[in-house]
């Protein structure tokens, strides 16, 4: 996939959203799948997994975007690798908790600012969420967990937001702070 072809998939899923049901094979002739897409007010991330022959080549990567002017306009992209058989979702229990982060990004979206003092950022995280959860709440926004498992979430506030798995009746499984990734935001009770 070279860059124009990244760049044209990216505002197609901007605009038309990721479909449904979040693919799970790749297409022929390409070498990418759409896994996640995230918008909060004027910044948006979409990701895609990349594969080339064997599963241990594929990596995920990010791309950013800042609102203005009513267009989207890319920041930029960070990626890295894949989880073992990236498109196959696991229990709570092989994955030691209902969410994990794998992977994150950060992007300028002020980069035309004659000081270097005063940037503001377009941050990213890549989440994989166990079987049995069916969305995840970052703040008032409440994302769908494709079948696969993978969600992308995007802000561009100076914190990190506490991000949420929720199951099927809206109960609270686990939560992740992203400001602290790999510490549970909720304790758990002790068994």
């Amino acid at each position: 996939m070279n860059d124009h072809e990244v760049h044209e998939e990216c505002m197609r899923l901007l605009r038309d959203g990721l479909p449904v049901p979040a693919p799970a094979t790749f297409e022929e002739g390409r070498d990418f799948l759409p896994l996640g897409l995230d918008m909060d007010g004027d910044v948006a991330v979409v990701t895609f997994l990349h594969q080339w022959g064997d599963a241990a080549s594929a990596f995920i990567e990010g791309w950013t975007f800042h609102r203005r002017d009513g267009e989207w306009r890319e920041l930029g992209g960070a990626g890295g690798s894949a989880p073992a058989e990236p498109l196959a979702r696991r229990s709570s229990g092989e994955m030691g908790r209902h969410l994990l982060k794998y992977g994150s990004g950060r992007t300028v979206r002020n980069s035309n600012r004659l000081l270097p003092w005063g940037a503001k950022w377009v941050n990213e995280a890549r989440l994989r969420a166990s079987a049995e959860v069916v969305r995840v709440r970052v703040g008032k926004r409440i994302l769908d967990v494709p079948e696969h498992g993978h969600v992308v979430v995007v802000w561009g506030a100076r914190r990190g937001p506490v991000v949420e798995a929720l199951a099927a009746d809206g109960s609270v499984l686990d939560a992740l702070d992203l400001d602290r990734p790999f510490v549970s935001a909720r304790p758990k009770a002790d068994i």
